[in-house]
């Protein structure tokens, strides 16, 4: 997938979350949930869109860790609207799913900037063909 895909990935996303935060019932607890998960929600595509413009790769690990944590705070709000009886789970899953193709992906991203940021400063020894 290619960044600027998953920057549309990550914005769709939040919409779907704003979708689900305007369904909610109009009760104090679904309403500080929902305010959470709009949080939350809307932050993963904020917060990869930083990490795109990141200015160095340790900038770039420290966003996309922000976007790993608010993705999977995201999860668990949605699992509380569930368990807590706000919202149907049918209604949730597609999204759910999402958040952890996107929370998958994201952990997948850092690991590979990681281990491109250890190669840079440790190079490997060429070895000798002779």
């Amino acid at each position: 997938m290619t960044p600027v895909e998953f920057r549309q990935r990550t914005k769709q996303y939040s919409l779907r979350v704003i979708r689900v935060v305007d369904s909610l019932p109009r009760d104090s607890v679904a309403r500080t949930m929902g305010l959470q998960l709009l949080r939350s929600g809307t932050s993963v595509a904020a917060n990869y869109r930083a990490a795109a413009r990141a200015k160095s790769p340790a900038d770039f690990i420290a966003k996309m860790g922000i976007v790993e944590e608010e993705t999977h705070e995201s999860l668990l709000w949605m699992e509380l609207l569930i368990e807590s009886d706000r919202i149907k789970s049918e209604p949730l899953g597609p999204l759910i799913k999402e958040g952890q193709e996107i929370l998958a992906m994201t952990v997948a991203s850092i690991a590979t900037a990681r281990r491109s940021q250890s190669t840079a400063r440790h190079p490997r020894p060429q070895r000798n063909s002779g």
